[in-house]
C-alpha cells in the first residue's frame, strides 16, 4: 500500500542519557529504558520510500537534541523538508544541557506536492498540553493532519494507539483493524 500522509515518532537513541525528574525528584530513565530505540543508521536504513505515495506528506516528531539527525534522516528517507509543523509545549520542563527543555516539534517534508485535496487551511501550529506518559504524543497532532488531510491514506509508524482511518505499524502498536505488515522489520535492538 502507497500512503499519502506518514506521521511518525522515531525512537531515537539518546546515547543512554538519563533525565533529571526536576526539584525534588531522583534521575528518571532516558528513552532506551521504556522501549527498544534505534541508532540514525538502522533509522536511515528504514525503506520508507516504499510506502510513499507519488505526492507524500511526512510529520515526523523530534526533539531539540536530534534535530540535526532529523534532518539527515529525511535526506535518507528521499524527503524534502518544509517546515517545523507543529510545536508542543509540553507545560513542565526537563534540565537541559543549555537550556531547560520543554517542547517538541513536528517536522513536515514532502515528496513531490502535498497532496490533494486539501483539507482545512487554518490549523495552529503551537499547541500547549501537558505531558503525560514518556513519549505519549498529543491527540491533537494526529488530529490536525487529519483535519488538512481528511481523505488521503495515512499510516503512523511506531503507533502506540490506534486511530480511525488511519493504518499503524509498530514496536507498541495495538492489535486490530489498521495495523500493517510492512516490508522491514523492526529491531529490538540499537546498535550503536
Amino acid at each position: 500500500m502507497k500512503y499519502d500522509v506518514i506521521y511518525i515518532d522515531p525512537p531515537y537513541w539518546y546515547q543512554g542519557q538519563t533525565q533529571h525528574g526536576g526539584r525534588g525528584s531522583a534521575w528518571t530513565s532516558g528513552a532506551h529504558v521504556h522501549y527498544p530505540t534505534m541508532s540514525e543508521r538502522q533509522l536511515a536504513a528504514l525503506p520508507l520510500p516504499e510506502l510513499y505515495a507519488k505526492d507524500c506528506i511526512m510529520f515526523c516528531w523530534t526533539t531539540g537534541p536530534q534535530l540535526e539527525v532529523t534532518m539527515r534522516l529525511l535526506s535518507a528517507w528521499k524527503m524534502r523538508f518544509k517546515t517545523v509543523a507543529f510545536v508542543w509545549d509540553k507545560v513542565q520542563v526537563n534540565p537541559g544541557a543549555y537550556t531547560m527543555s520543554q517542547c517538541e516539534y513536528v517536522i513536515a517534508a514532502t515528496k513531490g506536492k502535498i497532496p490533494a485535496p486539501r483539507g482545512a487551511r487554518n490549523v495552529r501550529q503551537y499547541l500547549r498540553e501537558k505531558r503525560t506518559t514518556h513519549s505519549v504524543k498529543p491527540e491533537q497532532v494526529r488530529s490536525a493532519i487529519d483535519s488538512m488531510f481528511p481523505t488521503q491514506r495515512k499510516i503512523e509508524l511506531f503507533a502506540r494507539v490506534s486511530a480511525p482511518g488511519w493504518d499503524r505499524w509498530g514496536f507498541d502498536a495495538p492489535p486490530g483493524d489498521g495495523l500493517v505488515s510492512l516490508p522491514f522489520e523492526r529491531t529490538n535492538k540499537c546498535e550503536k
